[in-house]
């Protein structure tokens, strides 16, 4: 049995959280503002102690990329002070702490995928920021599972798969980079490995980094091409390369992930990145008849 807070219960993660949920012994709180302000270190230690917490699964961040390049202060205070808060408390109160981190920790520069002792080098706000909240998470001393993922979506909230839909349905055209390569994560496959995590809640050491992702890699425009397949729009989808669709935060070009290390801990088996699309897109099917 365990006391269980999850903060940004009300993004996508969080969403797929409570839907999944935990034991039926666990007591869990799902908390997003205004129920707790993480970036508020009073608030964290009183509702800490106040519900008896014993494990914190982090799911809030401040994920606006490009915005983040021009809301520095914010993105930080978010990703980095708010993380800091969680993981002080969690070593003072011996909570297990669970954070989400990102692939834009790396500078994409490698040609195979990235492990979780290779040494991170963001190349943009979002990813510094997320990196730092890593680092006060190693420095805090508290018990951690840092777990690392990528181009997340969900039946919830705004991301890549809607936006494509709402575009292939609008214009029956769109145009994606096509020379940035990772891997699509669903957020339900991820929120499964979470719930796994906190039952089996032991650590070979003080903090653990994972990668997880689904499986396969893909551009951005072969993930586009992929939606539109299987949601039967009619579309054409058009590549692009980085320097035609320029922005504000520089991309990794290379984010693929290597999750041996807790396939083999926790001993899993990861769904193809087109498999989880199809599972998202009966999702989002069932909403809209609902």
């Amino acid at each position: 049995m365990a006391n269980i807070l999850v903060t940004g219960s009300k993004g996508q993660l969080g969403t797929e959280l409570r839907k999944t949920g935990f034991t039926l012994l666990d007591e869990v709180f799902y908390t997003d503002l205004p129920e707790l302000d993480i970036t508020d270190e009073q608030a964290v230690w009183n509702f800490v102690r106040e519900k008896e917490i014993d494990t914190i699964v982090n799911c809030a961040a401040y994920t606006a990329v490009e915005q983040a390049e021009e809301e520095k202060e914010r993105a930080a205070f978010i990703n980095t002070t708010a993380v800091a808060n969680l993981a002080k408390v969690a070593a003072a109160e011996d909570c297990l702490l669970i954070h989400i981190s990102t692939d834009y920790v790396f500078d994409g520069t490698a040609t195979v995928p990235y492990t979780e002792k290779d040494r991170p080098c963001p190349q943009n706000v979002y990813g510094m920021t997320k990196w730092e909240g890593e680092r006060a998470i190693q420095k805090s001393g508290c018990l951690a599972v840092i777990l690392r993922t990528a181009w997340l979506y969900s039946a919830n909230g705004n991301n890549f798969v809607k936006t494509i839909l709402r575009l292939a349905s609008e214009k029956g055209e769109v145009s994606v980079v096509a020379d940035q390569i990772g891997t699509p994560t669903y957020a339900a496959d991820l929120a499964k490995v979470i719930v796994e995590i906190v039952a089996e809640n032991e650590l070979e050491n003080t903090v653990e980094i994972y990668h997880y992702t689904n499986e396969g890699a893909c551009s951005w425009y072969e993930f586009a091409r992929e939606i539109v397949a299987q949601s039967g729009i009619e579309c054409k989808v058009h590549p692009l390369t980085t320097a035609q669709y320029p922005t504000k935060a520089k991309r990794p070009a290379y984010a693929i992930l290597d999750k041996t290390k807790i396939k083999r801990r926790y001993r899993i088996e990861i769904p193809l990145w087109q498999e989880a699309l199809g599972r998202c897109l009966t999702a989002l099917s069932e909403t809209d008849k609902g």
